[in-house]
């Protein structure tokens, strides 16, 4: 088995209303996914409740994909985001998916500043065997 798994955090993102839209988020991302050729499988989306000062709760939520799986969290109350995509590339490489994804994901969130990592993961080649 090996994978590959893409992480972006994301400040002063300007789409702030998607920051605490629930359902609009979880459209939004199911799209991506779908428009990267990754397969849902199922889904959990999370509002937090509104701070006792008003401020809206943020979202945490995760879609789970044949390929794996895909999970954000968002702050409203300082514009971020966190994302993570991983999928597995058992029986085909689905790395340029992934990469795909995760472009369209912080093009969504229109962020002033984004740190994006990347980790290749499992055993490879004929070690994997």
């Amino acid at each position: 088995m090996n994978g590959l798994h893409l992480t972006a955090d994301l400040a002063g993102c300007a789409n702030e209303d998607l920051l605490t839209d629930g359902s609009g988020l979880a459209r939004a991302i199911r799209a991506a996914a779908e428009g990267a050729g990754l397969s849902v499988v199922g889904e959990h989306w999370h509002r937090f409740p509104d701070a006792p000062d008003g401020q809206p709760g943020g979202i945490t939520g995760m879609l789970l994909l044949a390929e794996s799986h895909v999970a954000l969290h968002t702050w409203p109350e300082i514009a971020s985001v966190t994302l993570d995509v991983y999928v597995c590339n058992y029986g085909g490489d689905n790395s340029a998916k992934a990469r795909a994804l995760m472009a369209t994901m912080v093009a969504l969130f229109a962020p002033a500043d984004a740190r994006e990592h990347t980790l290749v993961r499992g055993r490879l080649g004929a070690e994997a065997l």
